[in-house]
């Protein structure tokens, strides 16, 4: 009897001791889906698409506890406010109170692009948008479409994009944007509740939130003016019955228009020109630094001292970078180089308060303090009656691995007087001995200044070579002169490389191809000639491609000059990767139109890529999210909802007129 007793109080203990247990477990509950939907619309006061509305507050329920995420820079309000609303989540209910006047007979839309997230799991609702109007009608015709980047064809993602009734040009610089819309992950925007008419649209990088541009910020235009539009067409849709038949409705679709815009955003690279910096950094040596870049040079004239009304010309030797705005004067008059204080008039181009350049002078002081001598330690000790030999520099800018097609490359420390040819020998390895071969010659490279030098060479692939350069060989413009120099390397084989060959059809455009690195900058340009952009001594590795169509042949990318309402220039990317293995040649076609600019960029170098949910740091990559994939969930509320839906194909009405290029279809 007594061990039955102990035994049930045994078990009673084990009970609570496994309760208790289980009550103070802090594990996550298991089972049933995670949740990947976003909040869903349920109502709101007022109601989508009211009218006679008088009170600046609405309120947006949800049916699911809601979270906002920056909301100043992700929700807008058409018609702009001088004043940002108050934003607040609480719950599962969301509060914008508009703190401006409400104006009469006005539509008013508040568009929350990807701002409205669930509070536990992250995920975006993404476009959603409510719309109300002070009098008795509703304004409701839409433009939508998608913005990039020129250059690289990325999502412009938050950028603002606008409309004007006011169709002249001055209107974007001039005046506030009268509807307004922001971009969401895929550079997508729909800017709604438009009047009838006309409309010039813009995007621009708003930095200053003045709602027009000003010449610093980026933006982006179309060429044709745009007049939307409503159009209603019939759809069917499949219905399941309880009883499993399946059947079919026919219903009117109201479609909105157009939804294909492209806008290509820019920069004029715009920057007032005037005086940045000074200096005096060793008696032989002027550097003067503008704030911009300029096609002009500036004139330096000594206004003091016995070389008084001397110009630059005269006295020094000027070593300026390709956008002429860092220059660097090595004087080479030593009376000049004595003249500690130096009172210089600068006459330069700088710009005025109406934005224009014109011609000012200024006039700099330069003073050189020569540094102090050093003292002796000790007081006995004799001064060193030998000289010191100041040295230049003369140095190799290259590795022991030397490309097939490229010359070497030098750099010196001062401008040079003299490369005298005996001083220099090229010797080839042969059969363990070092044979010389014919004397190379070593010359400015005047695209890179007055201190770099190449030394071209028609190599023998697979060879190792041995360069000398004797002391005293290189003599700079002060009579100092270079230590002996000697580099030995081995030149590649032609196997180590590929070539490849891009074969671009159905266009007569001047394109330059660039072949881009993984991080997508350009590692080489080719012209398009015959139909052909051709890369020879292409090193193995991952590349891709682009190309753009150079209007003014100049070789190089232009950007869009908004006075000239002109655009950037036009930009493809070859849409899949290269591997390029050594010894091949690789030949590819391809089509710059074949594809809309918003889907030819490949993923791997693409940066601004959509999520859909927030990041858990302890939860393991949605595969989804690491390949971009966005669902395009716009919001159910009203209008947006049932007209202005993404639709599920990649459909593009381009044309071959870069001017009228679209987006995919929304």
């Amino acid at each position: 009897m007594k061990q039955s007793a102990i035994y049930m109080r045994l078990l009673v203990v084990a009970a609570m001791a496994a309760l208790m247990a289980a009550c103070a477990s802090m594990g996550r509950p298991e089972g049933g889906p995670r949740d990947e939907m976003p909040p869903r619309y349920l109502s709101s006061v007022p109601a989508p698409g009211s009218v006679n509305i008088s009170k600046p507050k609405i309120e947006i329920l949800f049916d699911e506890n809601v979270k906002i995420e920056d909301a100043l820079n992700k929700i807008v309000v058409s018609p702009a406010q001088k004043t940002p609303p108050a934003i607040n989540a609480s719950g599962r209910k969301i509060s914008v109170e508009l703190r401006d006047t409400l104006l009469d007979s006005t539509t008013y839309t508040i568009d929350f692009s990807d701002a409205i997230r669930d509070l536990n799991e992250g995920n975006i609702l993404d476009g959603f948008a409510i719309d109300f109007a002070t009098g008795p009608t509703i304004d409701s015709l839409q433009i939508s479409g998608m913005v990039l980047e020129a250059r690289n064809l990325e999502p412009a993602q938050g950028m603002l994009v606008g409309v004007y009734s006011n169709l002249a040009d001055s209107a974007i610089s001039t005046l506030k944007l009268e509807r307004i819309a922001r971009t969401n992950q895929l550079g997508q925007f729909t800017v709604r509740n438009l009047k009838p008419g006309k409309y010039n649209i813009f995007a621009l990088n708003d930095i200053n939130r003045d709602y027009h541009w000003d010449r610093s910020e980026d933006v982006a235009f179309f060429d044709s003016v745009i007049s939307p539009e409503v159009t209603v067409t019939e759809t069917v849709d499949t219905i399941t019955a309880s009883d499993g038949r399946d059947s079919t409705v026919t219903r009117a679709k109201t479609v909105f228009g157009p939804r294909d815009v492209l806008l290509t955003w820019f920069n004029e690279n715009y920057k007032a020109q005037y005086l940045q910096d000074y200096k005096r950094p060793e008696n032989k040596r002027l550097t003067v630094r503008m704030a911009a870049p300029s096609d002009s040079l500036p004139l330096l004239t000594i206004v003091n001292g016995p070389n008084a009304g001397r110009t630059d010309r005269e006295w020094a030797r000027l070593n300026a970078n390709s956008t002429r705005d860092t220059l660097e004067y090595w004087i080479s008059d030593s009376a000049v180089i004595r003249q500690d204080s130096m009172l210089v008039a600068l006459r330069y181009q700088r710009t005025d308060t109406l934005d224009r350049l014109t011609w000012t002078t200024d006039t700099l002081k330069f003073f050189y303090r020569p540094p102090k001598a050093k003292k002796s330690k000790k007081k006995d000790e004799k001064a060193d009656t030998v000289p010191q030999i100041n040295f230049l520099t003369f140095q190799f800018r290259g590795s022991t691995q030397q490309d097939l097609n490229k010359p070497l490359s030098f750099e010196a420390s001062q401008p040079l007087d003299t490369i005298l040819p005996e001083g220099v020998t090229l010797q080839i390895l042969r059969d363990t001995v070092w044979t010389p071969v014919a004397r190379p010659v070593i010359k400015p490279d005047t695209a890179a200044g007055l201190l770099r030098y190449t030394m071209p060479y028609n190599w023998e692939g697979g060879a190792k070579y041995r360069l000398s350069v004797d002391s005293a060989a290189v003599i700079g413009m002060y009579g100092e002169w270079n230590r002996p120099l000697k580099v030995e390397f081995t030149v590649k084989q032609p196997e180590d490389y590929a070539n490849i060959y891009f074969k671009i059809g159905d266009t007569d455009a001047p394109l330059i191809v660039e072949l881009l690195s993984g991080g997508d900058k350009p590692v080489a340009t080719a012209p398009l000639k015959g139909g052909t952009a051709e890369f020879n001594f292409v090193n193995p590795g991952t590349y891709y491609a682009r190309a753009f169509i150079d209007s003014n042949g100049n070789g190089e990318w232009d950007t869009g000059y908004m006075k000239e309402r002109r655009q950037p220039e036009e930009v493809y990317y070859y849409p899949k990767k290269l591997n390029i293995r050594k010894n091949w040649d690789v030949e590819q076609s391809w089509d710059i139109y074949a594809l809309p600019l918003d889907t030819q960029k490949p993923m791997e170098i693409k940066k601004n890529k959509p999520v859909t949910k927030e990041r858990d740091p302890n939860e393991e990559s949605d595969e989804d999210d690491e390949d971009g994939y966005f669902d395009g969930n716009f919001g159910p509320g009203s209008q947006y909802d049932n007209q202005h839906r993404q639709s599920s194909g990649s459909n593009s009405s381009r044309s071959r007129n870069p001017r009228l290029k679209r987006a995919s279809n929304f």
